[in-house]
This record gives C-alpha cells, structure tokens and sequence, in this order.
C-alpha cells in the first residue's frame, strides 16, 4: 500500500469547515492536543508502518 496524495475526501471544504469547528474556543494548547488525538487514532486507523513512514517523511519536507 502507497500513501495516497491526490484529493480523495469529498466535499473536501465541508470537512474543512467542521475541523475548523471543532477547534473553536479552544486554547491553543487544547487545539495542539486535539490535532496530536486526530494524529494518532487516523494513524492507528491506517496501520500500515510503511505508509506511516511516508506520510512521515512527506509532512516533514513541505
């Protein structure tokens, strides 16, 4: 399995919109843990440690 890069979410602004809501009110300490727990459980939803590693290194270029 590859990291797939192209769009793949529909209606890829309406997810963007509720990420942006569920940071709402929040302290930038508690936006920084919210993103860390969305980190992980998508990670863990994955699985793959290869694919992991490329997202990895992918995030740390851009």
């Amino acid at each position: 399995m590859t990291l797939v890069t192209d769009p793949n979410i529909a209606r890829p602004d309406d997810f963007y919109a509720r990420l942006l809501a569920v940071h709402e009110g929040l302290t930038k300490a508690e936006s920084d843990a919210l993103n860390a727990r969305l980190i992980l459980i998508l990670a863990n939803h994955i699985g793959d440690p290869q694919v992991l590693d490329e997202a990895l290194a992918l995030a740390a270029e851009t």
